[in-house]
């Protein structure tokens, strides 16, 4: 959501910040701003809307001189998306960003209030910037001060602060959101993301839970309470789109590529690896799988997926919910937390109830630095590669290939799969890599095709069994970026009330597998056409029935088949969003790393 950038140092400080945050850009925002501290001058710019109207609005600027910065993105919690709402949120004195949800903010408003302050914004950030100043009313040593503010917040929050006072020094302070801090040849780096700082520092630190101080140049090495410093290669990758006309079709194009590297080492002569120790998953009977958004959709599949290949009972539960529901867990239980970022608000605080009753953890993540991958008793890195856009495709895909690749193996270590279905999985995997590739044929057919459906009242996605979870997915891809209704159904499920909507207004997305349970999905798809639905059918068996067919290559699975499915579905969503001429890389209020619950 909200990303973080600071600079400590003599070099140009504009062109720092706006470089860091446009490779935040991807998270979502709704706003963008920044303040430098130089010459004994504090500076403050906040704008609406893109970074372009911030690099507009500092056309002119320069920051040559040895000083202190920060800058932000915002994804609005509290108060409408204005520049007013936007930060660094400031007083006389002092200018803070933050990332995060002071839960507490109310109360200590209306106190502050009380005693005369004046507030600007209807942001939970700016009660931060006021809670400070009225302290140093009382405590004249300004570090003090701001930690006696800080532990008066509760919520999730990471924090940077400059202050008149300290004119070479950043302030933070961390508790449940991420913020990292490096130093290079140009000085010090915060940021919250570490893609931010890789390209220009030789060491970073990722500030532990609960920590509270101030950085300057002299000090990075020395602040005893930061650990885990680590020495960081930077890899420089191409991230531009290159030919393709947005990072999502580029991402899209990028799936079978990614597929492998997740496969890398973990699949060899048919034969299936994993990073986990055997002695670890023994004793367990029970699987539960933890996520949100499109990481809960990987998850639905893998259910099946667990429960068919490694024969244990598994379940797949929102964050959200796990967190309040008291479910009960026993000793055998093997958790497993998904999440792209490895620093989802929900899933993480799930992830650490777990911890604390005692289960067996595994994150399965993109970030071998964040938040989750620390604190789990193992990783699984899904090796899915820079996503840029903020609908996922290769980190779904690449979830569900490293969960089925995960059945097989607690299924080989379980003695729940023999040598053969072993090797069949393995080889139905590799297929499946191949299924991921884009054929010119297809998307040609998809792009015509997707002119019919840009009207209507909405689409129904329909599958069965381990395609339910894709039509899930399906249907949230199509409603992240075109902004259209969508909603994933269990194909039996029409009868039981949804049908009530169909008429020829009603678009029906159908994934009819040839390997599952085709007869019945077919069944459902006769009765909604029945009721004038517009039909497009996913299948490589054609159905006279449907009035659009989006026919596939034979597939030896149903995996494969799910695989290329999937490929369809991001595809059609692409092209409808792009016929609405709508931003698919950056939809309207949406976050790619939501790290606040």
């Amino acid at each position: 959501m909200c990303g973080i950038v600071g600079y400590i140092g003599d070099s140009e400080k504009k062109s720092i910040l706006l470089e860091g945050l446009k490779e935040l850009e991807y998270r979502g925002y709704d706003s963008a701003g920044l303040a430098v501290l130089s010459n004994d001058r504090l500076e403050v710019f906040k704008t609406q809307g893109k970074l372009e109207n911030l690099k507009s609005e500092l056309k002119n600027k320069e920051f040559l001189n040895f000083g202190v910065s920060i800058a932000h993105t915002r994804w609005a919690t509290h108060g409408k998306p204005s520049s007013a709402n936007a930060h660094p949120h400031f007083t006389e004195n002092l200018a803070l960003v933050h990332n995060g949800i002071i839960e507490n903010y109310a109360s200590l408003k209306k106190e502050l209030e009380s005693k005369g302050h004046a507030f600007l914004s209807q942001t939970d950030t700016e009660v931060i910037a006021h809670l400070l100043e009225e302290t140093l009313k009382s405590e004249g040593d300004l570090l003090k001060a701001f930690e006696k503010s800080i532990s008066l917040l509760k919520g999730s929050y990471a924090i940077l602060m400059l202050h008149k006072r300290a004119k070479e020094s950043l302030f933070y302070a961390k508790s449940s959101s991420p913020l990292i801090v490096g130093k290079g040849k140009e000085g010090v780096f915060f940021a919250s993301s570490l893609s931010v700082l890789a390209p220009k520092v030789d060491q970073f630190v990722i500030l532990e839970e609960n920590s509270v101080g101030r950085i300057s140049l002299e000090n990075f090495k020395d602040l005893k309470h930061i650990e885990n410093m680590k020495d960081y290669a930077f890899e420089d990758k191409d991230y531009s789109k290159g030919n393709f006309r947005n990072y999502l079709e580029k991402e899209i194009y990028e799936q079978h590529s990614s597929l492998l590297e997740c496969l890398e080492g973990r699949l060899e002569a048919l034969s299936v690896y994993c990073e986990i120790d055997p002695e670890f998953l023994e004793n367990v009977n029970e699987i539960t799988l933890c996520s949100c958004g499109s990481s809960y959709h990987a998850s639905l599949a893998s259910v099946y997926l667990f429960e068919r290949l490694a024969k244990i009972r598994a379940r797949a539960i929102l964050a959200s919910e796990y967190r309040y529901a008291n479910f009960k867990s026993n000793p055998n239980e093997l958790f497993i937390a998904i999440s792209q970022s490895g620093e989802t608000a929900d899933t993480l605080e799930a992830l650490k109830l777990a911890k604390a009753q005692g289960l067996k953890t595994i994150s399965l993540c993109n970030a071998p630095f964040s938040m989750m991958s620390r604190i789990s008793d193992h990783t699984l890195l899904i090796r899915a590669g820079v996503e840029r856009s903020v609908a996922s495709t290769k980190a779904f895909s690449s979830q569900v290939m490293l969960l089925w690749l995960l059945s097989v193996y607690l299924g080989k270590q379980l003695g729940t799969i023999s040598k053969e279905e072993e090797r069949i999985q393995a080889k139905n995997m590799l297929n499946s890599v191949n299924a991921m590739k884009v054929e010119p044929k297809l998307h040609e057919k998809i792009k015509r095709l997707s002119k019919r459906y840009l009207h209507g009242h909405g689409f129904f996605y329909i599958g069965r069994d381990v395609f339910y979870p894709l039509a899930l997915e399906g249907a949230l891809k199509l409603k992240e970026i075109s902004y259209l209704h969508a909603e994933g159904y269990a194909s039996a499920e029409m009868k039981h009330g949804p049908i009530a909507l169909v008429d020829s207004n009603l678009f029906t997305i159908a994934l009819l597998s040839k390997h599952l349970l085709f007869d019945k999905t077919k069944s459902n798809i006769e009765e909604l056409s029945a009721r004038d639905s517009t039909i497009c059918v996913l299948s490589s068996e054609i159905l006279e029935i449907a009035d659009d067919f989006i026919q596939l290559e034979e597939s030896e699975s149903y995996m494969e088949e799910f695989f290329r499915m999937n490929l369809a579905m991001q595809l059609l969503a692409l092209e409808i969003a792009m016929r609405l001429n709508h931003d698919v890389d950056h939809p309207r209020n949406l976050a790619k790393s939501v790290t606040v619950e």
